[in-house]
């Protein structure tokens, strides 16, 4: 293999979803290369899984509907997901108990939780409504029996009870929302544009207009332990959105500083960012395969093929040693990132080593 040549790695392949998986995401690095990924599905039926490995560990079964986001906290102890059933719903990721419904009007697109704060969460989707839930003041009532310490209420939250942010901004469904590291400042993707809101004044304080409908949009960064200010974004998290055929990308506190703008000769369905590594792997739209191009000149240095349906979401771990993929196909496939072992990972040359 030629010293310039990508090296190729088998992927991991996770089963066991039996409809499209639209978006999943790793939670933060608990410690030294432990860490979790939770996936939605159109099944209904959003899994959690251990980040390293794809191991499947739990099934959140009650959506009716559905389930088109799902993020784990800051401290990993709750799952929150985003369903076609006009609820969100929050979910113990120890026990697999429901915690909290929060009813929504309409299907809900997207969610997520602040940068350190599990107990706080935004939602957006085909009501066209930013909304916060603070969940601290209304925690389930758990069963005061020893015998069976995982039977609690689970609470129903009103959308009456929530804060509406940016009233009558969105003209379309809210797709995607990012909390920046400012916890103060919260992004939103809705039809073709982003909006940065102000949280104290509720208000809409920025908006750019995309190429075309924002078809993915993450907020991507390292553990601190793996984060440097050589990296992609000084250290900071990066902001990446796919629309049309360009990937776009905001640093600093707010998300808000232009870093680059890349326009690729085929549509995007979804991107991923290698800090590190410098490089951006993004789903192509049409098609099946995930394209891996340089940061610095553009150039395309791999193709990964395997799925047999678009990529919805790309995801990185917390230590960016992997990444993973989620496809119309019902798959998720896991694609080492680093050299040596890591996780299943035994071998360093192309095709000696996982499980497919």
């Amino acid at each position: 293999m030629a010293e310039s040549a990508p090296r190729q790695y088998v992927p991991l392949t996770c089963h066991g979803h039996s409809r499209p998986v639209p978006h999943l995401s790793f939670s933060p690095l608990e410690k030294e290369e432990v860490y979790y990924m939770i996936s939605a599905c159109k099944d209904g039926n959003p899994m959690l899984r251990d980040g390293q490995t794809g191991d499947w560990i739990g099934t959140f079964f009650g959506h009716k509907g559905a389930v088109w986001q799902a993020r784990l906290s800051p401290d990993a102890s709750t799952a929150a997901t985003a369903s076609a059933d006009f609820t969100a719903k929050v979910w113990d990721t120890h026990t697999g108990e429901l915690l909290w419904v929060l009813q929504h009007d309409h299907i809900v697109r997207a969610i997520a939780y602040p940068f350190d704060n599990s107990d706080m969460l935004a939602t957006g989707g085909f009501e066209k409504k930013l909304r916060i839930f603070d969940l601290h003041d209304q925690k389930p009532l758990s069963s005061p029996t020893s015998a069976n310490p995982s039977v609690a209420t689970p609470v129903t939250i009103e959308t009456s009870q929530a804060f509406e942010i940016g009233e009558g901004a969105h003209k379309d469904a809210i797709k995607f929302i990012v909390w920046a590291k400012d916890p103060n400042v919260i992004i939103t993707a809705s039809g073709d544009t982003l909006r940065w809101f102000d949280l104290p004044t509720r208000q809409c304080i920025r908006e750019a207009k995309l190429e075309g409908e924002i078809k993915s949009c993450e907020l991507v960064y390292l553990a601190p332990a793996f984060s440097s200010p050589t990296d992609i974004g000084g250290g900071l998290p990066v902001l990446s959105v796919a629309a049309g055929k360009t990937a776009y990308f905001w640093g600093g506190v707010r998300a808000e500083d232009e870093l680059k703008r890349m326009t690729l000769p085929h549509g995007i369905a979804s991107v991923g960012l290698d800090l590190k590594g410098r490089k951006i792997v993004v789903g192509e739209d049409p098609g099946t395969w995930a394209r891996v191009y340089s940061w610095e000149d553009g150039r395309e240095i791999d193709v990964h093929k395997g799925h047999h349906g678009p990529i919805w979401s790309i995801a990185f771990s917390p230590d960016g040693n992997l990444y993973a993929t989620g496809s119309e196909d019902g798959t998720i496939k896991m694609w080492k990132n680093c050299d040596g072992f890591y996780g299943l990972w035994r071998g360093g040359v192309s095709g000696s080593t996982g499980s497919d």
